[in-house]
């Protein structure tokens, strides 16, 4: 089911969105998504692992980041700090015990709770995938331009890539995010089997992928 929580934002507080799968137990995750596209491609997967650990007695939530699906707020006037506040408001609202951190959901998790980050991420690695993807659609265009280029008009402007909006706060913070490491559990996707769901042109999932995220998570739980 979807659940509201209060979210700071640039303009005041907002009440943003979550899925939930929550009875009030004892072992809470929070979901920490993947970014840009990488969160749309996983979405489908990771609900269906908050399916399965409901089953096995883990309450589980995964939050909207401000400026992204159902969000209220504009994406435009996000940066990673924004998004690390916000995620730490959703840990305190819905009182998680336990973080799952995915893809670049590991640059702005709250690191202070125990979890696992899966196939975490720099935020430069992100930011040159979009850069080239922009520079290879716009010579298709017959356009001439460079990623050097477009980062600079982005650490000044903001910029256009996949789809979104950057402002120039998020550009230069991606440059040279890394990962946030408090000793959470890196997970592999060998771990997990199967080919990484955020590569694919379409959203999909993949039963197996969802059991065997599940019984990592409540294997370690249970610990």
């Amino acid at each position: 089911m979807n659940a509201g929580w209060p979210c700071p934002g640039p303009g005041g507080p907002t009440e943003e969105l979550a899925v939930t799968f929550d009875r009030q137990r004892r072992h809470r995750l929070l979901i920490v998504p993947p970014l840009f596209d990488e969160m749309n491609r996983t979405r489908r997967f990771l609900i269906e692992t908050m399916r399965r650990l409901d089953i096995v007695g883990v309450d589980s939530v995964l939050p909207d980041l401000p400026g992204c699906n159902e969000s209220v707020q504009a994406f435009e006037a996000q940066s990673l700090y924004s998004w690390r506040k916000a995620m730490a408001q959703a840990a305190a609202h819905f009182r998680a015990s336990h973080v799952l951190a995915v893809r670049g959901g590991a640059l702005v998790f709250p690191n202070a709770l125990p979890g696992w980050v899966l196939e975490p991420v720099k935020g430069a690695s992100l930011l040159r995938q979009m850069l080239r993807a922009r520079t290879l659609a716009g010579r298709e265009a017959g356009l001439a331009e460079s990623s050097a280029e477009l980062l600079e008009i982005g650490r000044e402007e903001g910029l256009d890539l996949a789809g979104y909006r950057l402002g120039a706060a998020l550009v230069a913070g991606l440059e040279s995010a890394m990962p946030l490491d408090e000793g959470q559990r890196e997970i592999r996707q060998s771990d997990l089997g199967g080919g990484a769901l955020w590569l694919r042109a379409e959203p999909g999932e993949d039963p197996g992928q969802a059991n065997a995220l599940a019984a990592i998570i409540a294997e370690g739980i249970a610990a």
